[in-house]
């Protein structure tokens, strides 16, 4: 105890200066340690004992957060450690609770989840089970569902009738790091594509639910998730392009291939970058098509949702004035700097009508004068408050597999039918990604 919690003392007070010098001699002596392996059952017991021990001596009532900060393939271990010692058993009333945050990834294929979901679901309720995606934590992806339902003059035009198409990107321009062993068994598709990707996706296109409450939110993200059209499997290349990042320069410095990456294999067909068109088969979305990436050693590291609006249907300033204008755009930024840009048409000071376009922006730290907390601690405190709205739900994991499986076992079962590009480390991608876009007389974004 007495190691772990200097090393508790150490990182709170390098993470942040703010902690009150009082607080923090009151919150260290709470924290405790059990050393042990995963799969012996006496540690659960041990954690057991000690659980009740410490429920009597801080009188918390019992309630309990699980967090599985362990590797994805001990998960059906330890919830059936836990199960097995009582330590995941819940009142009907929830009172007190026992709450058990998973992270990604929740398997590798649909059928892979499906076991783990049936394992977990023999002894953890829905209510229990907390399926966490740190982005649904960042401020603007949170301030996509107010922006839409708390505005007036966005949600009449937030649909096919008025946005030409969606650019979602989520880039990276460090490489696998130390992730090496992970990523050579997962890849770009499963480890960014089935949870991070398309929780954006849903939260951009969902209906407006009939209250704020968890299950309502998440029922209307379920709904449009099931309305997206299946990729076809024969015509692949036209739907989705893969990349693989190899050698070059970046920022000034000789970065190594992924191949070259310690833990790669020298042959591997690893994917490193996706790029995919998506559509949606529904009243408001008809035929406007979604176009995601995300990649790693891109030019810089950036997440956001960029919307670009139709053209004005009746062009009334002669085209010599109007500089071929752009049309409006509406772009969510993520991260790293969080905030909101709207890009409208505006005229140029002057005798004569040039139009320019003008971006009205803001970042939440300027504005609010204030750092946006940590998408971290806000899923942390919702799942302490009970709050599952930010989290996932298994019928909608469920249905991010169904679309992503047949792809990875299209790519698996023919290697070399699916060309996997090779892209220089400190760009935006392969530029066979461009050919996604042509035929809609569109291209990338530049963030």
């Amino acid at each position: 105890d007495e190691s772990f919690q200097q090393k508790m003392r150490v990182t709170l007070m390098e993470g942040s200066g703010k902690i009150p010098a009082q607080s923090l001699n009151e919150f260290i002596p709470r924290c405790h340690y059990i050393s042990g392996d995963y799969s012996d059952p006496s540690l659960y017991a041990e954690l057991a004992q000690t659980l009740k021990k410490l429920d009597a001596k801080y009188k918390n009532s019992g309630n309990r957060i699980f967090y599985l900060a362990t590797p994805p393939s001990l998960y059906e271990t330890v919830v059936e450690r836990m199960g097995a010692v009582g330590l995941t058993t819940e009142s009907d009333t929830g009172s007190p609770w026992v709450r058990v945050v998973v992270e990604k990834p929740f398997g590798r294929d649909l059928g892979s989840a499906m076991q783990l979901a049936r394992v977990i679901h023999k002894h953890l309720s829905e209510r229990q089970i907390y399926l966490i995606d740190h982005y649904l934590g960042k401020e603007t992806v949170q301030n996509i569902l107010v922006f839409r339902f708390a505005n007036t003059i966005f949600e009449p035009v937030w649909n096919r009738r008025y946005i030409d198409h969606v650019q979602i990107t989520l880039a990276e321009n460090i490489g696998v790091e130390h992730r090496a062993g992970y990523f050579e068994q997962a890849g770009q598709m499963r480890d960014m594509f089935q949870n991070h990707m398309l929780e954006m996706l849903t939260l951009m296109t969902m209906e407006p639910p009939a209250s704020f409450e968890a299950d309502r939110v998440r029922d209307e993200k379920v709904k449009v998730l099931r309305a997206v059209r299946p990729f076809p499997l024969d015509d692949l290349d036209n739907h989705i392009v893969r990349g693989q990042y190899g050698s070059g320069w970046s920022e000034g410095k000789k970065i190594e291939s992924y191949r070259e990456e310690e833990g790669v294999s020298k042959k591997s067909q690893i994917d490193t970058y996706v790029a995919a068109k998506f559509f949606i088969d529904n009243w408001r979305w008809h035929g406007v098509p979604f176009y995601l990436r995300t990649g790693k050693r891109m030019a810089k590291r950036v997440s956001e949702i960029a919307i670009a609006f139709k053209e004005v249907p009746h062009a009334v300033f002669p085209k010599s004035h109007a500089s071929n204008a752009p049309s409006n755009s509406l772009i969510l930024n993520v991260q790293p700097e969080e905030g909101i840009a709207l890009t409208i048409q505006a005229k140029e000071p002057g005798p004569k009508i040039n139009l320019s376009p003008l971006v009205m922006d803001f970042h939440y730290r300027e504005v609010f004068g204030t750092e946006p907390p940590e998408a971290y601690e806000r899923l942390l405190l919702d799942c302490m408050l009970g709050d599952q709205t930010l989290f996932i739900r298994q019928d909608m994991m469920q249905v991010a597999w169904t679309l992503i499986t047949p792809v990875l076992e299209t790519w698996e079962s023919s290697p070399n039918s699916f060309p996997l590009y090779i892209y220089p480390p400190g760009k935006w991608g392969p530029s066979e990604a461009d050919k996604l876009l042509e035929g809609d007389a569109s291209q990338w974004r530049t963030p």
